[in-house]
């Protein structure tokens, strides 16, 4: 039976709060002693509660003093590199969870902007809601996909099996608003060439 998910928050039952200090305490004694045993590292803990008159000490007196001015030799950018504080961790989280966010919403469009590029090849669909910067963006990661391939296939590294084929598309037109003129300009000079090896 797993044990049930426990509230990260401040116990008000006394008792419940003692049962608890002292069954995490023995818990973190013993996670330290595995730590410094298992990565041959010098660590020390040190434990005041309103339980107990004195301060508990891991793994002794001696040698957490030892550990604390050895602390104190090292110089204070040193000291102070990696420590943070609850918010400044948070913070370090959001930042990082946010640089996320934004790469898998740039794959996202990406993978969207693909879809209806050969939706559109494919006779399909329409590129009416998609800017010509969003256009010449998929155009130009599509050519590097492509020179990519080529590439690998020269050097034989990949063997990849072609893609169906799709449509021609006809990029010339009497109207200057359809969808295939908007492409055409978006790709500027470039011809449009679609080929597998």
């Amino acid at each position: 039976m797993t044990r049930k998910k426990v509230n990260l928050a401040f116990i008000m039952n006394d008792s419940a709060r003692r049962a608890t200090y002292k069954k995490r305490k023995k818990g973190l004694m013993k996670k330290m002693d595995e730590l410094s045993t298992l990565c041959g590292i010098d660590a020390c803990a040190i434990m005041y509660s309103p339980y107990e008159a004195q301060p508990e000490v891991w793994p002794n007196n001696s040698d957490a003093q030892r550990v604390l001015q050895q602390f104190k030799r090292m110089p204070e950018m040193q000291q102070s590199k990696k420590m943070v504080n609850q918010e400044s961790f948070i913070k370090q989280r959001i930042a990082k969870v946010n640089e996320q966010l934004k790469k898998l919403i740039k794959e996202n469009r990406g993978k969207e902007m693909t879809e209806v590029m050969h939706q559109c090849l494919a006779g399909n669909g329409t590129i009416a809601n998609l800017t010509l910067h969003e256009l010449d963006g998929v155009v130009d990661q599509t050519m590097k996909d492509i020179e990519s391939r080529i590439e690998s296939l020269k050097k034989g590294k990949a063997v990849v099996a072609p893609p169906p084929p799709l449509p021609q598309v006809n990029v010339g037109s009497s109207s200057s608003n359809t969808a295939n003129d908007m492409m055409a300009r978006s790709l500027g000079k470039r011809p449009m060439v679609w080929s597998w090896v």
